[in-house]
């Protein structure tokens, strides 16, 4: 398994794990009728494999809840290196570089400033190409 991978997994792991419990935007719809919480969160606990391929991963709102739960001041908007630690990765110099290989960098490893741009830039995109809802600003 490629470092992709197994930052994709852990994205997505985290999605499902949100399905399972309840959402908060489904408790938000929730609130203004109180009265389907119940059927609700009873749907939210059966359509996770039904809908879960066709609805897009927030990738941003996974990602500001694992910087949260880390409990570290990690950018993982602005850091390659924030992103994969936010996620619980390795983020030293040879992950990203074997990450540079799957994501088809061809410019010098030993610049890591310029390979890690380069990796924020085509990690988010190859995230949004598998599925992830990626903010637009930082597609550009």
């Amino acid at each position: 398994m490629g470092i992709f991978d197994k930052i994709k997994g852990a994205i997505w792991g985290e999605a499902k794990a949100a399905e399972a419990a309840p959402a908060p935007s489904q408790s938000t719809a929730a609130t203004t009728n109180p009265e389907p919480a119940a059927p609700s969160a009873t749907t939210a606990a059966t359509s996770p494999a039904t809908s879960a391929p066709s609805a897009p991963v927030d990738i941003a709102s996974i990602l500001d809840a694992a910087v949260k739960k880390s409990g570290q001041k990690l950018d993982w908007k602005h850091s390659i290196v924030d992103l994969m630690k936010a996620l619980g990765m390795d983020a030293s110099l040879s992950e990203r570089k074997e990450l540079a290989q799957e994501l088809g960098y061809t410019g010098d490893a030993g610049d890591s400033a310029k390979m890690n741009m380069f990796l924020h830039k085509a990690l988010l995109q190859k995230l949004a190409d598998n599925g992830g809802k990626v903010p637009a600003d930082l597609l550009d």
